[in-house]
């Protein structure tokens, strides 16, 4: 096998799923970590993270939207996630689309996002 076909297996190699698991893990303990300054709820419990593909080579691309499009932080808020997921040393990248579409609403919340905020 010439070097470029060993390389090419090497990153084209499936993760394992305990190590996906573990990943996974840590990207919700850090999407936990950022907050909308508006409102006292993590991201993530509040329902704004729609999708994280994470690939073998283990780059992390995450859609997420805002409670509303014209947040003052819309912004701000994708570097606070890259550099949030990015303090996790097994991620290689990591890239944050905003996407409005379905827009964000309250039923997105998690329970203890709505029992924080006493929407029950």
């Amino acid at each position: 096998m010439d070097d470029a076909a060993s390389l090419d297996s090497q990153t084209t190699a499936p993760l394992p799923q305990a190590e996906l698991d573990k990943l996974t893990d840590q990207l919700i303990e850090k999407l936990k970590t950022v907050y909308d300054p508006e409102i006292p709820v993590d991201i993530y419990e509040l329902g704004l993270i729609y999708k994280v593909d994470v690939s073998d080579a283990k780059d992390v691309v995450i859609d997420m939207t805002l409670t509303a499009p014209g947040c003052p932080v819309a912004g701000d808020m994708p570097g606070w996630v890259e550099d949030a997921v990015r303090e996790i040393p097994e991620v290689k990248s990591c890239k944050v689309e905003l996407v409005f579409d379905p827009p964000w609403d309250p039923s997105r919340m998690s329970d203890e996002a709505k029992l924080q905020l006493n929407m029950f």
